[in-house]
C-alpha cells in the first residue's frame, strides 16, 4: 500500500525565524489522521533562518535524527558535546534519561534541515549524540545507510530502524529493499516511484511492500526511513 503527502498538504507553521512544514501533527499542528507512522513520530521540514534556532530545551526517551539539506546546524548539550553538521550531513542524538540542546543556524544564510524523531526499543538509555560527513558523490545503483540500529550504519540508534539516503543521478533506475515499512522523503528534485510522481519537499509512506522501484527525474535527494509497526517488534 501506498500514501502520498504532497508538501503542499502538510502542516505548515511560520514563526518568522523558522518556516516548518509538519508530516505528522507537532506542536500546534494537530491532524487525527497524521499522529505517526509506526515507531516514526515526527518528520519536521525546517528552514531556520540565519543566527536564529532553537534555545536550549529538553528531551527524553527518543531518537532525534537531523539531515542537514543546505547550510549547517550547531549543536550543544548538556553532555558537554557541541558541533557543527553541514549540508548532506546527519546528526543523531539518543535522548535517553534526559538531556538538555539547543540548534542554532550560526551561518549568513538559511539552513534547511528534516528532523526526524524515532520512539527507541529501550527506554531510559544513557544519552549520547554523534555526527558524521557522508560522501556527496551523485550514484547510479544503491541508497547509502547512514544511521541503524544494528551497528551496521556510521550512525547507530535504540531502535530496529534504518535510514538511507541517495544523491541520483538522472535517469538512474533502483530497487531498494524493505524490511518493515518505509516512509521515502524527496530532498530535492523529483523521482517517479511505484507509478507515483514525488516531487521536492513531498512524503511518500509504502506498506506491505518488500521492496520499492524508483527513477530519478533529474538530479535527486531522496531518503527513505524503514521503521517497524511498533517499538517491539
Amino acid at each position: 500500500m501506498i500514501d502520498h503527502y504532497p508538501y503542499a498538504k502538510l502542516g505548515h507553521a511560520n514563526h518568522g525565524w523558522l518556516d516548518a512544514r509538519h508530516h505528522f501533527s507537532f506542536a500546534n499542528y494537530h491532524d487525527t489522521e497524521r499522529q505517526q507512522f509506526g515507531v516514526l513520530r515526527v518528520i519536521n521540514d525546517d528552514v531556520i533562518k540565519a543566527g536564529a534556532g532553537f534555545d536550549t530545551h529538553p528531551h527524553k526517551n527518543m531518537e532525534i535524527i537531523t539531515y542537514v539539506r543546505s547550510g549547517a546546524i550547531t549543536h550543544r548539550d548538556s553532555n558537554g558535546n557541541v558541533g557543527r553538521t553541514v549540508a548532506g550531513d546527519v546528526q543523531v542524538m539518543s535522548a535517553g534519561t534526559g538531556v538538555f540542546h539547543s540548534e542554532f543556524n550560526l551561518e549568513s544564510e538559511d539552513t534547511h534541515i528534516f528532523q526526524i524523531w524515532i520512539e527507541p526499543n529501550r527506554l531510559n538509555v544513557k544519552p549520547r549524540w554523534d555526527s558524521y560527513q557522508f560522501p556527496k558523490e551523485l550514484i547510479t545503483d544503491a541508497l547509502m545507510l547512514l544511521v541503524s540500529g544494528d551497528g551496521c550504519a556510521p550512525l547507530s540508534i535504540h531502535q530496529d530502524a534504518f535510514i538511507y539516503v541517495g544523491h541520483l543521478r538522472q535517469g538512474t533506475q533502483l530497487t531498494h529493499p524493505i524490511k518493515h515499512q518505509a516512509y521515502v522523503l524527496v530532498s530535492e528534485g523529483a523521482i517517479e516511484l511505484e507509478g507515483r510522481l514525488l516531487n521536492k519537499g513531498d512524503g511518500l509512506e509504502v506498506t506491505e511492500l518488500t521492496s520499492i522501484h524508483m527513477k530519478a527525474l533529474n538530479d535527486t535527494n531522496v531518503l527513505v526511513i524503514d521503521v517497524p509497526q511498533n517499538k517491539t517488534q
